[in-house]
């Protein structure tokens, strides 16, 4: 399959060029100069429409510029955007109650990116082992899934068995066991073997790996190993959560409820870094002053938008819309297997589709979809991953379904 039969136009050559140039090469990005957005729709710098299909990795479930969100960005943006955490603001305690509420639990603690968000709930998972459980100085382990991504700080890669995220930035940080996502008994195993286990940390689907789905009743043994052994169990919901997968969170599917949520992505609306954890009093109350901190984390302009982001979630609307589009999305990705397409896993509006690799990469199809006016992105060769906003609409869903079709046939001719 060849990359793309489109040439590019003189903008998108000039712009890729300057970029490749003056910014740091750590991204592999497709061909295409995005200038505009609006709900599920981008223009790129040639006049071009493409359906966007990856969703900032769900950091855009209520699409590109979302009235509401934008008003209240605007509103704020005359107000008040940062202070710093050495005073109070008026954003932080409406936002911080509100977040609360939808957790069900008693306390957040705002940051800004996922990555950071997952590092704080490790620091509080480390440091109530210590000053609760009573594990013995430095003997704190977290056990981890494989096939995890949580980001890519040195901490977490020192966990990740993804070798591009991991090679050359050794030593890494001690503390951590892996075992195999899905594999309740390696769980078990370990938890009876290592007495100073502190917390368990897992993604309740693996997005990056491919929108991997967890078996039937894998998240509520999770739960219950945890509670027996009396480790808290982290959910990182920064990329399933928010409504992607038709419920708020992911953990929603199973009725379990984490002992700290890990947040971010979609909570900044698309517009701002937001990112957050959020546990009950007996975890989180063994931060104190100074312990933990972030210069922007809490900022009012961030926490203005969040707190929108919240009330838009409160009408159900926007699970509702992933359920409904993502059956959509769903029927018809099954329909092509046996046609290019070998799996199919999907969760509300998330899928990960395996490709047959007769018809090329995954990156293959990703340019042959760019082709057809979507954007989608590779991972692990041979698989695309799917999240469209979750303000497509059924006809932006036939849209994508028919391009894929569209694009495998052309593949396979």
């Amino acid at each position: 399959m060849a990359e793309q039969s489109r040439p590019a136009g003189a903008s998108t050559r000039a712009a890729i060029e300057q970029t490749e140039r003056w910014a740091a090469r750590n991204y592999h990005p497709l061909p295409v100069v995005i200038a505009r957005g609006e709900g599920a729709w981008v223009t790129d710098v040639e006049g071009r429409r493409h359906l966007d299909a990856l969703a900032g990795y769900s950091a855009l479930n209520f699409g590109h510029g979302h009235p509401r969100l934008l008003a209240r960005a605007h509103a704020q943006l005359d107000a008040l955007t940062l202070t710093s955490r050495a005073f109070y603001n008026d954003q932080l305690g409406p936002f911080a109650e509100e977040l609360c509420a939808l957790t069900g639990k008693a306390l957040t603690l705002p940051m800004n990116t996922g990555a950071e968000a997952v590092e704080t709930a490790l620091k509080v998972a480390r440091k109530w082992g210590y000053r609760v459980k009573g594990v013995p100085e430095n003997q704190a382990t977290i056990v981890v899934m494989e096939g995890n991504f949580h980001g890519r700080t040195t901490t977490i890669v020192s966990f990740s068995d993804d070798k591009v995220a991991r090679d050359d930035y050794g030593p890494f940080t001690p503390g951590f066991v892996s075992v195999p996502f899905g594999d309740i008994d390696s769980l078990r195993a370990v938890l009876e073997r290592e007495s100073g286990v502190v917390a368990v940390l897992l993604e309740p689907i693996q997005g990056e790996r491919g929108v991997v789905l967890p078996p039937a009743g894998y998240l509520q043994q999770v739960r219950e190993s945890c509670s027996a052994a009396g480790v808290l169990m982290i959910a990182d919901e920064v990329q399933s959560g928010l409504a992607r997968t038709g419920e708020t969170f992911a953990c929603d599917h199973e009725g379990v409820v984490p002992d700290i949520y890990v947040l971010g992505k979609a909570l900044g609306g698309g517009l701002v870094a937001l990112s957050a954890i959020a546990a009950d009093e007996r975890v989180l109350g063994v931060i104190t002053p100074g312990s933990h901190g972030s210069t922007f984390g809490g900022n009012p302009l961030a926490c203005a938008i969040g707190h929108e982001v919240i009330a838009m979630l409160s009408t159900g609307e926007f699970q509702a819309a992933a359920r409904e589009r993502g059956a959509q999305l769903a029927a018809g990705l099954e329909a092509l297997t046996g046609h290019g397409v070998t799996a199919v896993r999907c969760r509300g509006l998330w899928a990960g589709v395996d490709l047959d690799p007769a018809i090329g990469t995954g990156r293959d199809l990703s340019y042959a979809l760019l082709d057809r006016g979507v954007l989608a992105k590779d991972t692990h060769g041979s698989t695309i991953r799917l999240a469209p906003p979750l303000v497509a609409t059924e006809a932006d869903i036939g849209f994508l379904l028919t391009a894929f079709r569209d694009a495998l046939a052309a593949s396979a001719s």
